[in-house]
């Protein structure tokens, strides 16, 4: 009797030991997912809610991104954003994603003045994001202009013939499915879609004569399609200034009052959280193990993910450079 009870009392005192590391474990992970929202939220992010100016990055190819027309409608409704720079580098993208960001800027800016600040690229639809803000300053080298549109595809029949491979198809009409890299465009087919790019063209052109300081003739002689340096853009008076962050601040003070005192925070799209807490809370754990090619390695993972939300379709506006 002596034995089991000892032995009874050893299962006990194991049992304890093994709930208190569960609790340690659970306490743990706990501390890794709070750590990582915090890291998702930013160093800035608390300093929304006092007064400022918002800084918002327009980046890469311009997509129809529901999550950053989002952020710009809660920074239209933020009373204490007394001004928004646009930190724009992009060579453009989808006209309808250019089209949505056009109008949420123009939103904002029936209250609040924008400034955008053109990067190395901010061209195409870049350009037109641009547009939409009250003065744009831009650097003497940075790539912009490029106005128009494009509709490419790849002609493929050809190739195909030579492998063996012949595609066929069965459609209500002659102008379903047109172009395509399947059959040869024929002049009908290439005439709709001629009409679909000369329409988004003249919208395009449109909005740059309604927002910059000259009329309908002058913009398109300037939307040949053509890129223009930062000095070139200045003369043709596409742009207002030369320079970066400091003069939009500058111009913010002397036309619309907004002090250079006032802080400027970074406004930026809040990832899904299963998303961007898990590799987030991993990458954590990777680089306090000493790992950090581990820890870069499921930071980037998490990235993709997210960029799998977004897609490119249909009629783009973009700069390409040449080969």
């Amino acid at each position: 009797m002596v034995l089991d009870a000892d032995a009874l009392a050893a299962r006990r005192r194991l049992k304890r030991r093994l709930s208190l590391w569960r609790f340690v474990a659970v306490i743990a992970i706990l501390a890794v997912l709070v750590t990582a929202g915090l890291t998702s939220l930013g160093a800035g992010y608390f300093d929304r809610f006092a007064s400022h100016v918002a800084r918002v990055d327009i980046t890469g190819i311009i997509v129809n991104d529901e999550k950053q027309q989002e952020l710009l409608d809660e920074i239209a409704e933020a009373e204490q954003v007394k001004a928004v720079i646009l930190r724009i580098d992009s060579p453009g993208g989808t006209t309808v994603g250019a089209e949505a960001l056009y109008g949420k800027i123009r939103k904002i800016a029936a209250d609040k003045p924008v400034v955008a600040v053109m990067g190395t690229v901010a061209a195409s639809g870049g350009y037109l994001v641009a547009v939409a803000g009250d003065h744009i300053v831009a650097r003497g080298n940075t790539t912009t202009g490029s106005i128009g549109v494009i509709f490419q595809w790849a002609q493929v029949e050809d190739l195909l013939t030579s492998l063996g491979v012949t595609v066929e198809s069965v459609k209500s009409g002659p102008l379903k499915a047109v172009p395509s890299p399947f059959e040869p465009t024929t002049d009908a087919a290439r005439a709709v879609t001629q009409g679909m790019v000369d329409d988004a063209y003249d919208w395009f052109v449109g909005l740059v004569a309604e927002r910059r300081p000259f009329d309908a003739a002058t913009a398109r002689r300037l939307a040949d399609g053509r890129v223009y340096s930062g000095r070139q853009a200045l003369k043709e008076k596409l742009i207002d200034e030369i320079g970066g962050e400091a003069q939009a601040r500058d111009w913010l003070e002397a036309e619309r009052g907004i002090s250079k005192d006032l802080q400027a925070v970074d406004w930026k799209v809040e990832e899904d959280d299963e998303l961007s807490l898990v590799p987030l809370g991993l990458a954590w754990l990777a680089r306090s193990a000493g790992l950090p090619g581990v820890a870069n390695l499921i930071a980037s993972t998490g990235k993709t993910l997210r960029a799998e939300r977004l897609s490119l379709d249909g009629l783009i506006s973009v700069w390409q450079a040449p080969d």
